[in-house]
């Protein structure tokens, strides 16, 4: 007996003790706590799912634009979004989910505060909010992770972590998991993708059947063309219709040389398969090697310069004399003839410089 007794551990020495004690001295299990964070974390679910969704919408789009460039789509790069719209799906799904279980947890919240346990029903529940904690963004989700580990202890905890029996929500713990989705499944939605936005698109490379069930194999840029500049892949400029283009074989303009686009109707012809214009030499600097096949440009002649009337002819407006009143006044009567003439009084209507300063002064007076 004694012997026995010497084997067991004192109970200060098992970690739970202590983390009963930690949890206890800073808190420990609060229902006033735990039921709060349910209630948000469902709204923050419906939030982010809410958000998730109106992003998808947009990225459909831009894979539809990938998969419907010409001359050749951009196959791969639509691959690899369509991967990035499969894990916002799988998101969102888990999402609602787990917005399902808070919404549960939050109606038992007496019966979780009343046992001691945990009840069978809701291990799943519970185990699967605490192993979404490190996965989601859902800041709500670390104080319920946090109250429950109070209520339970850190074995239950670590239990959940590492999914110990199968406990946690098969749909969550697929969707939330860090394994690529299936190349079968990536060429299902860049199909479904195809047909929503009306795209006619077909795969250049089809996944093989050996390929289905495995990720999508890395790219090898098959969907990317080799440089122009090289000259060695893409269409060339004979090969483009640009707008405005004109067919080879169009006599009238004098375009072609009848060699390769004799014959053949509707074959644009480039600015680079145009005849260059002939060179040109300024004036009075001949080649007098290559004399006969150069024209010699032709200057317009400038226009004169605009030249003005002459004066002579210019007629100066007739402006009406002030009247004159008595010596050195002007107040208008009926002596004054209308012309400005002598009026016979031996005085004149057109007023001097010495009439003009004496009536200044006395309008100075």
């Amino acid at each position: 007996i004694k012997a026995s007794h010497l084997d067991q551990k004192p109970e200060t020495q098992n970690p739970e003790f202590y983390s009963k004690t930690t949890d206890k001295m800073f808190g420990g299990f609060k229902q006033t706590k735990l039921k709060p964070a349910l209630k948000m974390a469902v709204h923050r679910f419906q939030i982010a799912s809410n958000k998730k969704m109106a992003l998808t919408v947009q990225q459909k789009r831009e894979i539809a634009k990938l998969l419907g460039e010409r001359p050749i789509p951009k196959e791969e790069k639509a691959r690899i979004r369509a991967e990035a719209l499969i894990r916002e799906d799988n998101t969102v799904e888990a999402y609602e989910i787990m917005q399902l279980e808070c919404e549960l947890l939050a109606e038992r919240i007496k019966l979780i505060s009343s046992q001691k346990e945990c009840p069978p029903d809701l291990v799943s529940c519970v185990s699967t909010l605490i192993w979404a904690s490190e996965r989601v963004d859902v800041i709500e989700l670390v104080e319920i992770r946090k109250q429950f580990r109070s209520k339970y202890g850190k074995k239950f905890e670590e239990a959940a972590l590492a999914n110990s029996g199968g406990v946690l929500n098969e749909r969550v713990f697929a969707k939330l998991s860090v394994q690529p989705p299936s190349a079968h499944l990536v060429q299902t939605y860049l199909e479904r993708i195809a047909d929503e936005f009306n795209v006619d698109w077909q795969p250049v490379q089809p996944v093989r059947i050996e390929d289905m069930d495995g990720p999508m194999t890395a790219p090898d840029g098959y969907s990317v063309p080799v440089a122009h500049a090289s000259a060695l892949g893409g269409p060339t400029d004979e090969e483009i219709n640009y707008p405005g283009s004109v067919s080879r074989n169009n006599s009238d303009h004098g375009f072609g040389n009848g060699s390769a686009g004799d014959g053949e109707e509707g074959v644009p012809v480039t600015a680079s398969a145009l005849p260059s214009p002939a060179p040109t030499l300024p004036p009075g600097k001949p080649d007098h090697a290559s004399s006969s096949a150069l024209v010699e440009p032709v200057y317009p002649t400038p226009m004169p310069p605009p030249v003005a009337p002459p004066m002579d002819d210019y007629e100066q407006p007739d402006i009406p004399a002030a009247p004159k009143d008595g010596a050195g006044s002007f107040r208008g009567g009926k002596d004054d003839d209308e012309d400005g003439h002598d009026n016979g009084n031996g005085s004149s209507t057109n007023p001097s410089y010495d009439d003009l300063a004496s009536r200044f002064a006395q309008l100075k007076k």
